[in-house]
This record gives structure tokens, C-alpha cells and sequence, in this order.
């Protein structure tokens, strides 16, 4: 199964610990989708922003692997998953149920972030953004 990661499971370590069956495929800018950080955890969700991108990167999960993120995920609580085309496959990523309100992340999960952008070579001019688009 194909997974779309953008908070802290785009860090590579942290991946692999969590999911010993992911690799890591390419990265890949999601569309007309905004990064921002919300809930009680100021965890990393995802929501729609027309002419917006996230950067993330696409895993390859297994069955099990999955399972785990779910649970570590907190779903179907915390977050839902939705499903995404990507070149006629199907394309899993987590959002979040509530749409509470911005909470800036913690230095210790925002650090875990951008060493997962370094790991993906994503740019961190978006990360950076997400802290300043409060509304």
C-alpha cells in the first residue's frame, strides 16, 4: 500500500521504528491541500487550500504496518484516513477528524518534522509557512 507521510513520519528513523516494513519511494507535493498544526498533541494535519501544496513523502507500507499506524495515529479518533489517486493507484494519508484550531507544534515534534523534510529532501520554506499561517 502506498502512504502519503507530512508531519513527523516523514522522519526516516522514526519510520522505520515505527513501520519496519516501509520504504521510502520519492517525495511528491500533494495539491490544493495546506500544511497547518492543531489538537491538544499540536500534531501535523493536513486541510484543503485551493492552489496550495503540502510537501510529503510516498512509503510503501505493509498490511501490518499499516495496523501500527493506525494505532499510533490515534484512528479513528484522533485522525481518519482518506485516499488520494497518484497515477491510477491509491493513496493513503491520515487528517484529522476535529478542525481545531492552530496550536504551534512543540520544538521537540517540530524538530522530528524538519529532520523528516532533510530526510525526504523536501523544502522547509513549507514547514516554516505552516507556523505562519495562523488564521
Amino acid at each position: 500500500m502506498l502512504y502519503f507521510a507530512y508531519g513527523s513520519n516523514l522522519n526516516h528513523f522514526q519510520m522505520k521504528r515505527r513501520c519496519k516494513d516501509s520504504k521510502f519511494i520519492k517525495k511528491y507535493n500533494l495539491k490544493n491541500f495546506r500544511l497547518t498544526f492543531r489538537s491538544k498533541y499540536r500534531a501535523a494535519d493536513i486541510e484543503i487550500k485551493k492552489n496550495s501544496i503540502v510537501p510529503g513523502g510516498i512509503f510503501e507500507i505493509s498490511k501490518s504496518d499499516e495496523k501500527k499506524l493506525d494505532i499510533y495515529e490515534d484512528y479513528p479518533i484522533l485522525y481518519k484516513k482518506i485516499y488520494l489517486e497518484y497515477y491510477n493507484k491509491v493513496l493513503m494519508t491520515y487528517t484529522m477528524v476535529k478542525k481545531t484550531e492552530f496550536r504551534y507544534p512543540t520544538e521537540r515534534y517540530f524538530n522530528v518534522v524538519k529532520q523528516g523534510y532533510k530526510d525526504c529532501g523536501l523544502d522547509s520554506k513549507f514547514l516554516l509557512n505552516a507556523l505562519k499561517e495562523k488564521f
